[in-house]
């Protein structure tokens, strides 16, 4: 392990994270739920589904940034992949929520790019873990389903309300899933 690669790990970032694995808990929980409720109601207005969706990606990246910030000393290793999820969700959330009235494409748009930037940052973390753990794999699902989204939205642009409900509940349940897998793994090496 080097001390001056990117994505060198050590065992001070795994036993931070794997203290804190209640986060990805959280984090897919309420994954789950949001995904659940969506699918159950999808014919919700446009102006209330992105209200919710930006209460979901605020809540979502303030989980992100916690397991990024606590615990951090002088000498843990840089968890910054996971700050910039929790800060892009963060914005994306607060974005939506001050403008909820903006349009469909806008908030096609601005889904995606949360989406995509999402899904890098979670592969990115996955590869710095890939000598620590055995579990990164689910790191990597979730980041893999999370740029498989927002790439199509952008290229079914037109989709209707209807199919971003979907879209967005089945995002929402299988990455939660894959944070639920993520936080048992981290438990059980954190025990």
């Amino acid at each position: 392990m080097t001390h001056g690669s990117t994505f060198a790990t050590s065992p001070s970032l795994l036993r931070a994270l794997g203290k804190r694995w209640w986060l990805f808990l959280l984090r897919g929980i309420v994954g789950i739920a949001f995904g659940i409720l969506a699918l159950l109601w999808p014919g919700l207005a446009l102006l209330t589904l992105a209200l919710v969706w930006g209460a979901y990606a605020l809540v979502d990246g303030a989980f992100a940034l916690a397991a990024a910030l606590s615990g951090m000393r002088g000498g843990d290793t840089p968890r910054w992949w996971l700050a910039l999820t929790g800060l892009a969700g963060i914005a994306a959330g607060l974005l939506t929520i001050i403008w909820p009235g903006i349009t469909v494409q806008v908030l096609l748009l601005l889904i995606a790019a949360w989406a995509i930037v999402t899904g890098v940052m979670e592969a990115v973390g996955a590869i710095a873990l890939r000598k620590e753990i055995e579990g990164e794999i689910f790191l990597i699902l979730a980041g893999l389903v999370s740029i498989g989204f927002g790439v199509a939205i952008l290229a079914w642009p037109v989709a209707g309300a209807i199919g971003l409900v979907w879209l967005i509940a089945w995002l929402a349940i299988l990455g939660g899933a894959a944070y639920v897998a993520l936080a048992l793994r981290l438990r059980k090496l954190a025990g």
